[in-house]
C-alpha cells in the first residue's frame, strides 16, 4: 500500500487538481496531474465510481491494485506532482499485475512525470 504521506487529504485539494490539471487518457483509466511546488513529494488519489462496479469489495481491490502499481514507480517520480487516477472500466480488476503496472507506467511517461 502507498504511504500516508503520498495520499490526498480533503476535497479542496482534489477540486484544485480537477480545475487546473492536465489529463492523459488511456483505455481503462485516465490520469489527471498538476505540479505542486508547495510539497516535497508527490500525492496520488485513485477514484473508482459505482458505475465501474457495484460491489465495494471489487472497487477497493481495484483501488489497492492501482496504488500498488503507482508505488512501484515511486523511485522514478522526482518532482512533486498531484495525481488523480480515475478508473472507468472494470477490466482493471481482472487485468494481470504486469499489464496494470505497464499501463500505469506508460501513462506516467506520457504525462512526463517519470
Amino acid at each position: 500500500m502507498i504511504s500516508r504521506t503520498h495520499r490526498f487529504h480533503g476535497y479542496g485539494s482534489l477540486r484544485f487538481l480537477y480545475k487546473n490539471g492536465q489529463a492523459v487518457r488511456g483505455q481503462l483509466f485516465s490520469l489527471k496531474y498538476v505540479q505542486n511546488p508547495r510539497r516535497q513529494t508527490y500525492r496520488v488519489a485513485v477514484v473508482v465510481s459505482k458505475k465501474v462496479n457495484k460491489s465495494a469489495v471489487v472497487r477497493n481491490r481495484i483501488r489497492r491494485r492501482v496504488y500498488e502499481a503507482v508505488r512501484s514507480q515511486e523511485c522514478k517520480i522526482t518532482t512533486p506532482y498531484d495525481i488523480v487516477i480515475t478508473v472507468f472500466h472494470d477490466q482493471v480488476a481482472g487485468q494481470s499485475s504486469v499489464g496494470l503496472h505497464g499501463a500505469i507506467q506508460e501513462q506516467l511517461k506520457q504525462a512526463n512525470i517519470i
